[in-house]
């Protein structure tokens, strides 16, 4: 009885954990036939740019960066977000209209 039980719980856990999987391309938020695939390239880059600036500043509160350092580097990669997030809002403006 007791393998019973614990092969139930297995297989709910790998279901559980395999759902992710199973899952079809659109509802993870791939790239649909009507997306624009360039719209979501530059949604990638804007997600490794934001994932950038919290690495940095982890880095700093870790004691990795200096102050100076992390200012440098923060100002860098903000400003590489924001020239993303106007290429995003112009690709989007060209493709809806």
């Amino acid at each position: 009885m007791e393998i019973v039980l614990a092969l139930i719980v297995v297989a709910a856990v790998a279901w559980f954990v395999t759902a992710p999987l199973r899952r079809s391309q659109g509802e993870l938020g791939g790239v649909t036939p009507s997306e624009d695939p360039g719209v979501a390239e530059l949604e990638a880059r804007k997600e490794a740019k934001y994932r950038e600036i919290r690495d940095a500043e982890l880095d700093r509160e870790q004691g990795k960066l200096s102050e100076a350092d992390w200012r440098r580097q923060d100002a860098a990669l903000r400003r590489e977000a924001i020239a993303v997030l106007t290429e995003l809002d112009e690709a989007r403006r060209r493709s809806q209209g």
